[in-house]
């Protein structure tokens, strides 16, 4: 299709377009699609759009979308299972689902939006959980037609990192990610928020569920009422002298420990001391209950929400000599 709106494929709202949209359903369309050399430059693989931000008001080549969907039980014994799911499928569907069948691993990520193939190479994370932890391998198909499965160690999986991201894998198209879960439970709940939410009940994975969408809910805006990317910028990780001058100054400034030489600082908080919660730039504003996310406040185009991040960067950078950087693509 041409002249595509994209409205309906970014949670930011933005009101733009795509020279070319192209979607396919499986496999062998996407081959087909390779083929008859319908994929041309430029072109950007995309999945719900949760982690875009589109910068202009048209984007001038193809924009493509995978509708490989569906999980299949690929084998299991008594202590997990094992899943293939499309990559096309919505995140939250297979998190449901997983919970409903009573498979521990990935209850922490509830309600993150988005579909599974981007959740593989964003590694998603959430309440001390990475998508990396459950993943086995990635189903990919390149744009010479060629298939190759990933395992996981050679995914180059760290904070919101994999191999997937790098420029020379733009080529290549995840079809299916393979997962491992649990059947008996190891929760992950070093988190006092979520801790606090289960409000003392012995934990399941239902339970936990329950627990992560309500505290997403609280703190988080619905993209369909008020358009957002949810965590706009990435938790800088510095080394741990500069923390501890940090500290001196900012005695309450949360943390969580890397390992020895490193420790992770929550940019939400950086950005809440700088003054940003709950202010804007013309549409663009930072999220009243939660400084990490920016909103389209109205009709924000990808200008004002660029100008608005490069505003609170600069404010951080300024009062703690951090960097923050986007966890959103720029399109």
């Amino acid at each position: 299709m041409n002249d595509f709106p994209l409205r309906g494929h970014n949670t930011f709202g933005l009101d733009v377009r795509a020279a070319r949209f192209l979607e396919y359903t499986s496999e062998e369309e996407l081959e087909e699609l390779i083929h008859t050399g319908q994929i041309t430059e430029p072109y950007l693989h995309i999945g719900g759009g949760s982690n875009l931000l589109f910068t202009d008001e048209c984007y001038p080549g193809t924009i493509l979308h995978s509708c490989i969907r569906g999980i299949s039980v690929t084998s299991e014994d008594d202590a997990s299972i094992c899943l293939r799911v499309g990559a096309g499928t919505v995140w939250d569907d297979f998190v449901r689902q997983c919970v409903e069948n009573g498979w521990q691993g990935v209850e922490n990520l509830s309600l993150i939006p988005g579909e599974v193939g981007a959740a593989a190479v964003q590694n998603i994370g959430a309440y001390g959980v990475e998508a990396k932890d459950v993943i086995t391998a990635i189903e990919t198909l390149d744009i010479s037609g060629h298939r190759k499965t990933y395992p996981a160690e050679a995914c180059g999986y760290a904070y919101r990192q994999s191999l997937f991201k790098r420029p020379e894998m733009k080529p290549t198209f995840i079809t299916h990610v393979h997962f491992r879960l649990n059947k008996a439970p190891r929760f992950h709940l070093d988190y006092g928020a979520l801790r606090e939410a289960l409000g003392g009940q012995a934990p399941t994975v239902a339970l936990v569920r329950e627990a992560v969408i309500r505290i997403r809910r609280s703190k988080l805006p619905d993209p369909k009422e008020l358009g957002n990317a949810g965590s706009f910028f990435m938790n800088p990780i510095i080394p741990r002298a500069r923390f501890e001058e940090l500290k001196k100054e900012h005695p309450s400034i949360p943390h969580y420990d890397v390992d020895e030489n490193l420790v992770k600082v929550p940019a939400g908080w950086l950005i809440e001391q700088c003054g940003w919660k709950g202010k804007s730039l013309g549409p663009a504003a930072v999220y009243s209950k939660q400084a990490l996310v920016l909103v389209n406040a109205g009709e924000a185009t990808g200008a004002d929400i660029v100008h608005l991040a490069r505003a609170v960067q600069a404010s951080v950078r300024e009062k703690f000599d951090i960097n923050i950087q986007p966890e959103v693509l720029f399109v």
